[in-house]
């Protein structure tokens, strides 16, 4: 199943919310990456593993179940996760990239790929649909809460170095 949607960061029409920097969203989107209990509920732990140029290894573990990927960073653009296909775990990708399409206009587009294709069976396609909806359910929770640090100060760049 292929899946996309966009999120709105900046509204320049909507003065109830808070502006927020691209390069706080960036550093945003990192964390989410380098410590992500913040944003995943079920999430027991992360472990970070070996780092290159632009990239990291993670090992992810939900209970008994261990998942290892690889976040890939794109500065100020995009952040990327890839799972490999690893024991009954198909391979995936969930792509978050910044985009900019006017002044004081600011998106998420966020975009998977669970390596499975398209669903026409109704009972794969209603799980599908599922999921869909899980994935912007937990990407409005990301938003949230990147919302939230960003007003509390805690993505500005001073308290990052």
């Amino acid at each position: 199943m292929k899946f996309e949607h966009l999120i709105q960061i900046n509204d320049p029409m909507n003065p109830l919310i808070d502006t927020i920097s691209v390069e706080q969203l960036w550093r945003g989107l990192v964390l989410r990456a380098e410590s992500p209990t913040m944003f995943v509920p079920h999430l027991d732990e992360c472990t970070i593993g070996e780092r290159d140029s632009g990239s990291f290894k993670r090992r992810l573990r939900y209970g008994d179940l261990v998942i290892d990927d690889v976040v890939y960073m794109t500065p100020l653009k995009e952040v990327r996760y890839e799972v490999p296909a690893q024991g009954e775990i198909a391979a995936s990708c969930l792509s978050m990239k910044i985009e900019a399409p006017g002044d004081a206009v600011l998106l998420v587009r966020f975009s998977y790929d669970d390596g499975q294709g398209e669903h026409s069976d109704p009972a794969n396609a209603m799980y599908d649909d599922f999921k869909r909806s899980a994935y912007q359910e937990a990407d409005i929770d990301t938003v949230r809460i990147l919302r939230q640090l960003a007003s509390q100060g805690k993505l500005d760049a001073s308290l990052l170095n």
